[in-house]
């Protein structure tokens, strides 16, 4: 399916309530998006692939950014490490944010490495207040370089710290409130974690800062018999939808993205995956639904 040219997407930091469904923009399909312009709100890119080229994939994204709307994700932000922060590394997310028109910019809330070590692994931090007031510094840092608020995901866990003082969605509940920054909620991530740790992952959702989400991913895991691992290589099981529904319900049509790394389909298949969100998007689920209760209609998209 093909569409004519979308409009140019406006600067960092634009509005993106009305978004919609998204899809993260991989090389295999960048031939494929250059020839077709297919039919999709907007796409993601992973920061780290495109910040220090010059080459083919930078051009394709030039091209792709003046028709679609673009937002960055990242994994080497490492905003729970020790370490200081890499100031030349928000300099240049930011140059590549301003080159093509970013709408936010996201990373996880984890850290990746310490004493200059990058382990290439988004690792869990402990829920303490000396870790919250330790991020909260370091994302108030980033969001002055960036000059926005910055966007963070939940990653899966597969470690928890025993020490650990509340729980995940408290957390992330008061880094919210206490920095400023809005959250990128991986439902998938939540049902992963959720099931390798024993928590009730609606209670995670609906205690969330329902105004403070800025976007949803979606993705596939595969089931490891005693645990789950998050390996964005399958269609969303129906797990997954179902936060997803208790998600847009309390949060309103939240622009949504499906990620798909491994084994990676043709381009329309993702498109199909990516469109079952329609089906599902602000629909409470009936067991959540309390006697009596009419559940949110969720905002349209358009």
């Amino acid at each position: 399916m093909t569409a004519g040219p979308a409009p140019a997407a406006p600067a960092a930091r634009g509005g993106g309530s009305r978004l919609g469904l998204g899809l993260g923009l991989r090389s295999a399909h960048l031939p494929h998006v250059l020839a077709e312009w297919p039919d999709v709100g907007w796409f993601e890119i992973i920061s780290e692939n495109f910040m220090d080229t010059a080459g083919y994939p930078r051009h394709a994204l030039d091209r792709i950014a003046g028709r679609y709307p673009v937002v960055m994700h990242g994994v080497s932000m490492s905003i729970g490490s020790t370490d200081p922060l890499d100031m030349h590394y928000l300099g240049r997310l930011r140059m590549l944010a301003e080159d093509v028109g970013a709408r936010w910019i996201s990373d996880h809330v984890c850290w990746t490495g310490v004493a200059g070590v990058n382990t290439h692994e988004l690792l869990p931090v402990p829920f303490t207040e000396e870790a919250l007031r330790h991020i909260t510094r370091r994302v108030r840092v980033v969001q002055d370089v960036l000059e926005q608020p910055l966007v963070l995901e939940n990653p899966s866990t597969y470690a928890a710290f025993a020490h650990s003082t509340m729980t995940e969605w408290e957390f992330l509940a008061r880094l919210c409130e206490e920095s400023g920054c809005r959250l990128l909620l991986d439902v998938n991530n939540v049902h992963v974690s959720s099931v390798n740790h024993g928590f009730d992952p609606e209670e995670y959702i609906r205690a969330l800062p329902h105004d403070r989400v800025a976007q949803i991913h979606l993705a596939g895991h595969t089931d490891m018999g005693d645990h789950l691992v998050d390996t964005h290589d399958r269609p969303v099981a129906e797990p997954v939808w179902r936060l997803y529904r208790l998600a847009t319900s309390l949060a309103g049509a939240v622009p949504t993205l499906l990620e798909w790394d491994e084994d990676i389909p043709p381009f329309p298949a993702l498109l199909d995956e990516l469109h079952k969100a329609d089906l599902h998007v602000g629909a409470l689920p009936e067991h959540a639904v309390p006697e009596g209760a009419v559940p949110a209609r969720a905002v349209s998209d358009g």
